[in-house]
């Protein structure tokens, strides 16, 4: 590995010195945070090319050149090995200037809970859980509800929340699906659970695709029916029959049946690119999602499909790949690819571009989906672009900043009445929060909001401090590695500072912060206060507040970052208390241990519920038997209330 500082030709590496063979190769900056990262059919000609004609280069190449204080690299046997390593280092270090696909919006799916011992169905956003089947994405939630409303009359399968299931278990009478055959009522024994489970893999097959045997079977069975003369029977068939069709004319016909395929269009200019896919199982459309991207380098749209690929099928579900990718250009390494997604399914993916035909139309609408995508998102981009760097350059002013504050970090305490005093540590980059940085604190200190904001800033910079002189960088050795863990190679969790530090409160709030940096020796940290009463922004040492204007776009991100903090502390907060409250409560009973305290507290879900739970209800917890609940109930009505929390009582 070559390093040093400077213009990009001080750590460019000795032509000799880089192997020519496949690998992938990190960029890092100053601090040693990686800021990008590649992989190349050879490394030295590729490496090379950084060099070799600075001008030339795409101006945000330029950028991540001049910002890049070294580079290394890792050989690898293949070109699939080569896919797999970036995709790795990629999802790792999250590199500020490589590609990153966004979804244009949040888009919902309907999801089958097949990990539970009842599987639910419900509309889910976000993240995917383990042992959950999705199927979408869909545009709109309601058209999900309308399909699963359909659906219920033949796979009449639980929708209903834990609570719900629980408390129908306990009184013994299924909700109102139950009593309109729209739920099978497992909750109350109608279902056995591998009754109510085939329910649910016949809802995912029939959702899967898989649609043409539950017509013929459920036609076949009202046939049965008419000629047996159950005419009520066949009726109620004969409605199953055409709620199936209804719910699969919501779903437009294609291609043929049986394709099984993602059809995937790109939109670009310059600068960004947006992505639309549309997933096509059994010849319909069952959803499609959108992502968008900025161009950090000049690539083509090959170039762009793969990394789209890598990114979106890298953690998706093996199932949930398609037998065919169809795609507006093949990618550079078309044949790792299609390998890499094959042994990730298990099965033959192949890679496409369509020529002809119903797929060729079927790609043209997709691309005029992603064009409009485009120009959507960047009407809300510019804007939303020019008013960061506006809010950005308005606190600089302000607090006469040398330059815009890009990290700003904020600090909040809670605590109800001086008990379970708590902090929190919220990260805004470039006017956005970087959540994956958030920090808590559990304070130490009992003497009031000041003496905690002076422990907890001492406590971070200090550890910021501590990491930098572990690396060897306060020394300037030539093998430090900056913020980056070693052992683990991740960043460490106070490794970078932040250019602005904002506390909530006023003068008084601001100068203990900054009388903890002072003795820490941290003097290329800026402080400020932000009183919630009036909205003024205090600087240390200062007897007036700085008022920025209400309308202030500066004002209104210093806000956001504020109310941030305070919510994250309140949850840390309230988290404390809770855990209290149960501990504090059950610890007064008198032989019961930990492993008995929370099968107490799983079954009834809380301390309140336990304490209005009867002797017999509470025999039924394993593990607790007739002398012990009895002492339980006992302690539990005996002791006193706990008080309710005030209005105003939790510190913001």
């Amino acid at each position: 590995m070559a390093r040093s500082a400077g213009s990009p030709l001080s750590f460019r590496p000795k032509s000799g010195s880089i192997p020519d063979s496949p690998g992938v190769y990190r960029f890092r900056d100053a601090t040693s945070r990686v800021i990008y990262v590649g992989k190349a059919k050879s490394l030295r000609q590729r490496l090379n090319s950084y060099f070799a004609d600075f001008a030339g280069l795409h101006p945000r190449t330029q950028t991540m050149l001049t910002t890049a204080t070294a580079v290394d690299w890792t050989v690898v046997g293949t070109e699939v090995e080569a896919l797999q390593l970036e995709y790795s280092w990629i999802k790792e270090f999250d590199p500020r200037f490589n590609v990153k696909y966004r979804d244009d919006k949040s888009y919902p799916y309907l999801a089958v809970t097949m990990g539970e011992e009842f599987p639910r169905v419900q509309v889910l956003r976000g993240a995917k859980k383990k042992g959950t089947r999705y199927f979408g994405p869909y545009s709109h939630a309601w058209a999900i509800r309308e399909t699963v409303d359909l659906l219920l009359r033949v796979f009449p399968v639980r929708t209903c929340s834990a609570g719900v299931f629980k408390r129908a278990g306990q009184v013994g009478r299924p909700c109102l699906l139950g009593y309109i055959d729209k739920c099978s009522a497992p909750c109350v024994g109608r279902v056995s659970p591998e009754e109510h489970r085939d329910l649910a893999e016949d809802f995912c097959d029939f959702m899967g695709g898989n649609t043409a045997r539950f017509i013929r079977r459920l036609e076949k069975e009202m046939r049965e029916a008419a000629g047996e003369q159950e005419y009520e029977k066949a009726a109620r068939l004969r409605d199953d029959v055409q709620a199936l069709q209804r719910a699969l004319e919501k779903q437009a016909v294609v291609l043929g049946e049986g394709t099984d395929a993602d059809v995937i269009a790109l939109a670009e200019d310059p600068l960004e690119a947006s992505v639309q896919v549309f997933y096509v199982r059994g010849g319909r459309i069952r959803g499609q999602r959108g992502w968008v991207v900025d161009k950090v380098e000049e690539t083509t749209p090959g170039e762009l499909v793969e990394q789209f690929l890598l990114q979106m099928y890298g953690d998706a579900a093996p199932e949930s790949l398609p037998r065919e990718v169809l795609v507006p250009a093949m990618p550079p390494d078309a044949e790792a690819v299609a390998e890499l997604l094959s042994e990730h399914r298990k099965a033959r993916v192949e890679l496409r571009v369509p020529q002809r035909g119903d797929k060729k139309s079927l790609m043209e609408t997709v691309e005029r989906n992603a064009k409009e995508s485009l120009a959507q998102h960047k009407i809300r981009r510019a804007s939303d672009l020019t008013t960061r760097s506006k809010a950005l350059q308005e606190i600089a002013d302000a607090l006469d900043l040398d330059q815009a504050p890009l990290r700003i970090e904020c600090y909040d305490v809670s605590h109800l009445q001086g008990e379970n005093v708590v902090a929190s540590m919220v990260v805004f980059e470039d006017g956005l929060a970087r959540k994956s940085e958030y920090r808590r604190f559990a304070v130490k200190s009992k003497e009031g909001d000041v003496a905690s904001i002076h422990e907890v800033i001492t406590r971070r910079f200090r550890r910021y401090l501590e990491e930098r002189s572990a690396t060897g960088e306060l020394t300037a050795q030539d093998d430090a590695l900056g913020p980056i863990d070693p052992e683990t190679g991740r960043p460490r969790k106070f490794a970078y500072p932040p250019n602005l530090v904002v506390v909530d409160g006023a003068g008084a709030q601001a100068a203990a912060a900054q009388r903890a940096l002072d003795e820490l020796g941290v003097d290329d940290v800026a402080v400020c206060g932000l009183a919630k009463r009036l909205e003024e922004v205090w600087l240390p040492g200062d007897d007036q507040p700085v008022i920025l204007p209400r309308s202030s776009e500066g004002l209104y991100l210093l806000q956001r970052v504020r109310d941030e903090a305070h919510r994250f502390a309140i949850t840390y907060h309230r988290s404390k208390r809770s855990k209290a409250v149960k501990e504090s409560a059950l610890d007064g009973v008198p032989g019961l241990g930990p492993a008995r305290r929370q099968a107490l507290l799983k079954h009834f879900g809380s301390v309140k519920r336990l304490r209005d739970a009867t002797v017999e209800e509470i025999c039924e917890v394993q593990g607790i038997g007739r002398a012990t609940a009895e002492v339980i109930v006992s302690t539990l009505r005996g002791s006193a209330d706990v008080p309710p929390e005030r209005s105003d009582g939790v510190r913001p």
